[in-house]
């Protein structure tokens, strides 16, 4: 009877120690969530990998209130971030084949491409699938499909018609709805060059994509008023735009990495300055 008891008190013993290691690894994990968050750009503007630089980026990328985004980095930010661009291209290519990742053409008139964890991006879907069913939408059946043939059977940014149309058809018969459907929801576009072409797009990302633009020229703007052109990283990072829902943080990593501004290591700190022409 007193061994029944003493085991009975072991494995209570056994179970609370259990709760208590992973109590203290939640802990850990949100500190390390909220120390990325708060890490100026000063002491995370570069990273030893890809991985870790999108992972940081995903951490830091601004709360905004007035959209339901999910966050993504842009490709320019990574090459801002990780010195080699031939190992940040490799790597990026390497995620997006293993599904971590899904990289997106941006609709900004520039070649901007856009970074997002899978999982993100899924969670973006449903929200956007969400609406459609809000509107009492028909041929909603054709949002499961995507999901279940397209999205993980392609790995690409783009898609032709032919193709999409055959993958969606594992689901179910295709209609001219269905294509319709998925456009209106924000999950596709179609490409100017060639309409028989999409692009796999990332719902309810307009307005972020509008004030990307108007943050950069804001930006640089600010920094050509400068007599040279040029501000200290540490007080120009707390600096806010009025004109993009994305902050200053975001946009400085963005123009650094296409190469618009560039950094100088200086005795009293990095200096941001506008690139020559």
């Amino acid at each position: 009877m007193d061994s029944v008891a003493e085991s009975s008190k072991n494995r209570k013993r056994l179970r609370e120690e259990e709760e208590e290691e992973q109590q203290q690894e939640e802990i850990e994990a949100e500190e390390t969530s909220s120390t990325d968050q708060t890490l100026s750009l000063v002491d995370s503007l570069t990273f030893s990998d890809t991985m870790v630089a999108v992972r940081i980026m995903r951490a830091q990328f601004p709360h905004i209130d007035k959209v339901s985004i999910q966050p993504f980095i842009l490709h320019s930010q990574l090459y801002s971030s990780v010195k080699d661009r031939t190992q940040v291209d490799r790597e990026l290519e390497s995620l997006r084949r293993e599904k971590v990742l899904r990289v997106f053409k941006l609709n900004t008139g520039q070649d901007d491409h856009a970074i997002m964890f899978l999982d993100d991006y899924l969670i973006q879907v449903d929200r956007a699938v969400k609406r459609m069913e809000e509107k009492k939408q028909c041929n909603l059946e054709v949002f499961e499909w995507f999901k279940t043939q397209v999205i993980d059977n392609k790995q690409d940014p783009s898609i032709d018609h032919q193709e999409l149309c055959l993958l969606l058809s594992h689901g179910g018969k295709v209609k001219d709805e269905h294509i319709s459907l998925l456009i209106n929801a924000g999950l596709l576009t179609r490409q100017l060059i060639d309409p028989n072409m999409y692009w796999f797009a990332i719902p309810n990302i307009g307005s972020v994509l509008k004030g990307l633009s108007q943050g950069r020229k804001e930006l640089l703007s600010l920094l050509n008023r400068q007599r040279y052109k040029e501000m200290m990283l540490a007080p120009l990072e707390k600096k806010r735009l009025r004109l993009s829902l994305l902050d200053m943080r975001f946009h400085l990593r963005d123009l650094i990495g296409s190469g618009h501004l560039k950094t100088v290591n200086t005795p009293t700190g990095l200096l941001v300055r506008v690139s020559k022409d």
